[in-house]
């Protein structure tokens, strides 16, 4: 998969912010065993500020202020293609156009553009001060997807995951899914359950795959704004895997395999890798919001937009 070559990435959509060695007030403290709690708790749409505290050696530190614009060597999809900053930034602007489109179409809202931050080392945010360690993360309290690119490698070198560029770009989509979530009123039910194989945490975060399949169903067939080519070039069979691969990487069955030799579904706050693909898929396959309503959906194994 790659995009469209003469697409111009918007310098004012990202901003950036952090850097290397700054504190924060997560630090890990326990090696792998921190890492995965972290992942686990906060891994593609958590709330940084649920975790602050939880961990042995936490501090408060200075954090960098962001700034306006996007990186200046990112400027068109052939650089998208090249660079995973560049990527993460126009894969938001695709996301933009896709929802902008279907939101009001779909669900009767307008679509409210999400702040976007690229970092590094650490953050301050609305939800609290985070490191890297924490992953990429959506911020409902100030409306921004929070993203350190060297989270990618670790994707692929720690969790196993394919490197391809749409399970890079899943992961982007699921983020601003928690947005979509955001403003549907729906991301608070994550917090009322927090945790179990049928919570409202699981159904939230299968909830945001499945938008982000609905971005992957749409982004190269819709047009660009301007009514210039879709983002994307034709999606294969192979970037579809690219995207599974990344959904099943972070299974929080296979994390739990992976840091304690076995499963415990009563203690699942993501959903398991087989549901994170088969949810996903189904918004690829419907393009459907209503086919994400994961809250009704009676047996999260079976989405309806499989059967």
């Amino acid at each position: 998969m790659t995009f469209n070559e003469g697409l111009q990435i918007d310098p004012n959509r990202a901003s950036s912010g952090g850097g290397p060695g700054m504190g924060g007030k997560i630090a890990l403290g326990g090696g792998a065993g921190g890492l995965i709690l972290l992942v686990l708790g906060l891994l593609l749409g958590g709330d940084p500020g649920s975790l602050l505290g939880q961990l042995n050696g936490t501090e408060e530190s200075q954090v960098q202020p962001g700034t306006a614009g996007t990186p200046q060597h990112c400027k068109t999809g052939a650089d998208a293609n090249k660079y995973v900053d560049c990527r993460v930034v126009l894969t938001a602007q695709s996301l933009d156009a896709v929802w902008a489109a279907e939101l009001p179409k779909q669900a009767g809202n307008r679509y409210m553009q999400p702040k976007l931050v690229l970092f590094s080392g650490a953050i301050s945010t609305g939800c609290g001060n985070a490191t890297s360690a924490v992953g990429p993360f959506y911020c409902p309290a100030d409306r921004t997807a929070y993203f350190d690119t060297s989270f990618f490698q670790e994707l692929v070198d720690r969790f196993g995951s394919s490197g391809g560029p749409l399970a890079q770009e899943y992961v982007v989509a699921h983020e601003i899914g928690h947005h979509i979530q955001n403003q549907l009123g729906d991301i608070g039910r994550a917090q009322r359950d927090l945790r179990g194989p049928e919570s409202g945490a699981v159904r939230t975060e299968l909830q945001a795959d499945c938008y982000a399949g609905i971005w992957a169903h749409f982004a190269d067939k819709l047009p660009a704004p301007g009514g210039g080519q879709p983002f994307l070039k034709p999606l294969s069979d192979n970037d579809i895997r690219d995207a599974l691969s990344a959904a099943s990487a972070v299974g929080d069955d296979r994390i739990q395999r992976a840091a304690q030799g076995r499963v415990n579904p009563e203690a699942w706050t993501h959903g398991s890798s087989d549901q994170r693909q088969k949810w996903f898929l189904t918004g690829y396959r419907t393009g459907e919001v209503n086919a994400c309503n994961t809250y009704s959906a009676p047996d999260l194994n079976n989405p309806p937009g499989l059967r």
